[in-house]
Parts: structure tokens; C-alpha cells; sequence
């Protein structure tokens, strides 16, 4: 039944990832994912995906920050390092368990890209991290979303190279 209700929750979550993959303006894109991160967050709680909880609901307080424009190099500092330490003491996924951390670790750094092409980029490399992360958790809507995500991120890059 968690897996059912995991995966309901996810499935909301990701339709507005998709949706996000189809926006022009960064700004707009970090608002839907901070909705979609905070009930992914719920989703991978109900799923058992601790690392992936912790890592949404600290990259939900990074999207807040970053939406306001005040994402500093010193907060994205306390925030990785927070993120680091929650992930290696609660991690019960082995290497696996890794992954949210990589990708959120590189998209902190990285979010404040004004290109959206280059954007979407990052977008298709953390989706990829986070695909294989939620097929191990069984959260099998958002693994689908991702791959569908990192599509219509694909399908935009090419509108803007046109």
C-alpha cells in the first residue's frame, strides 16, 4: 500500500516537473520544482528514499532562497554542507543513496545559470541521477516522469537552438 500511495503522490509531483521542462524563464522553472520538490520530499518519505527526502527538503529551502534572489555563495556553502552530513548519516541506500546528494550538490552550484539552455542542461543530467535513484526506491511514476522530463528538456533545447 506505500508503494501505491508513494507513487500517487509522486505522480502529482511530476506532472508538474513536466510541465517545468516546458518553461522559458529559470525563474518560473525554480517555482513549479519547489511545489514538485516539497511533494516529492513527501513521496520519498512514504517510499523509505531517506537520503532523497533530506536532500528535496534542503534543495526546497535552496529553490525558496534562489526564487527571492538571495542565494549566496555562503548559503549554497551551508546548505551542500548540511545536505552532506544529513546524507551520510541517514543514508540507508548504500552508493545508491548517493545520488540525490551528487546531483543537488552540482544543481546548488549551478542553479543561478541565467542561459535556460544551459539550464535545461542541468536539468537533464540531474533528472538522469534522480531516474536511477527512484527506479531503486520503487518510486516508479517519478523514474517515468524523470525520463519524460529529461525529454521535453531535450525538445526545448532544440526550440531554442531554432
Amino acid at each position: 500500500m506505500t508503494i501505491i500511495i508513494g507513487n500517487a503522490i509522486a505522480l502529482i509531483a511530476c506532472i508538474l516537473m513536466v510541465y517545468s521542462g516546458t518553461l522559458k524563464k529559470t525563474k518560473d522553472v525554480i517555482y513549479i520544482q519547489s511545489i514538485q520538490i516539497g511533494l516529492l520530499t513527501l513521496s520519498n518519505i512514504v517510499l523509505g528514499g531517506i537520503s532523497g527526502a533530506i536532500v528535496n527538503s534542503l534543495n526546497l529551502i535552496r529553490n525558496i532562497i534562489c526564487y527571492k534572489e538571495k542565494l549566496t555563495i555562503l548559503i549554497k556553502i551551508i546548505i551542500i554542507t548540511i545536505m552532506t552530513i544529513l546524507c551520510i548519516i541517514f543514508n540507508t541506500q548504500g552508493i545508491i543513496g548517493y545520488l540525490p546528494l551528487l546531483c543537488s550538490v552540482i544543481y546548488t552550484w549551478l542553479i543561478d545559470i541565467k542561459d535556460v539552455k544551459k539550464f535545461k542542461y542541468l536539468n537533464i543530467f540531474v533528472l538522469s541521477c534522480w531516474l536511477i535513484y527512484d527506479a531503486y526506491i520503487l518510486s516508479y511514476t517519478s523514474a517515468l516522469f524523470d525520463f519524460g522530463t529529461i525529454i521535453t528538456n531535450i525538445i526545448a533545447i532544440n526550440k531554442i537552438n531554432k
